[in-house]
């Protein structure tokens, strides 16, 4: 019995398919933003982290050192429990309920880009990061939070952040 297949067309198919999976493979699909990070300051001048979480969950955040090749962290937070949808701020440089260092903050220099993120365990959400200098948070005052907005890198009071940050981008 013949076979009454057309190889070439067959190949093609094959072909056209492999093509479709190697850019489905490549084509960016990251980890969904549901939350934004910000960087605020204590009466005391103490760096705070700020994350807004517009729906889902947070597990926790690092600073890292954006413009190195290694991008080296900072610090690193994990919450005792998922962050669920609202607000929530925490010390990066003491002890805080509800928050474990699994980095303690290292020192800040000057000339160098930090940038602050949220992440969860399983990679099914993560925020809008946050970069800043020393420089930056020179115009942050207790009350105010820096965050990256819509454009560019804004500082806002917290009730501002907190009715915006999530329709920002």
């Amino acid at each position: 019995m013949q076979s009454t297949i057309s190889w070439p067309p067959v190949r093609r198919l094959v072909g056209a398919l492999a093509a479709c999976a190697a850019l489905a493979e490549t084509s960016g699909c990251g980890v969904p933003v549901d939350a934004v990070a910000g960087i605020s300051v204590t009466a005391d001048g103490d760096l705070l982290g700020v994350m807004m979480v517009c729906g889902h969950r947070i597990d926790g955040a690092t600073l890292y050192v954006a413009d190195s090749d290694s991008e080296a962290d900072v610090g690193s937070w994990s919450t005792a429990r998922p962050l669920k949808a609202g607000l929530a701020t925490w010390p990066l440089d003491a002890p805080a309920v509800g928050w474990t260092a699994t980095t303690s903050l290292k020192p800040l220099t000057a000339k160098t880009t930090y940038t602050l993120y949220g992440w969860t365990e399983d990679n099914s959400w993560s925020s809008r990061s946050v970069s800043f200098t020393l420089t930056d948070l020179d115009g942050l005052t207790p009350g105010t939070v820096r965050y990256e907005g819509e454009k560019s890198a804004v500082t806002v009071p917290v009730a501002e952040f907190k009715a915006r940050a999530c329709e920002d981008g």
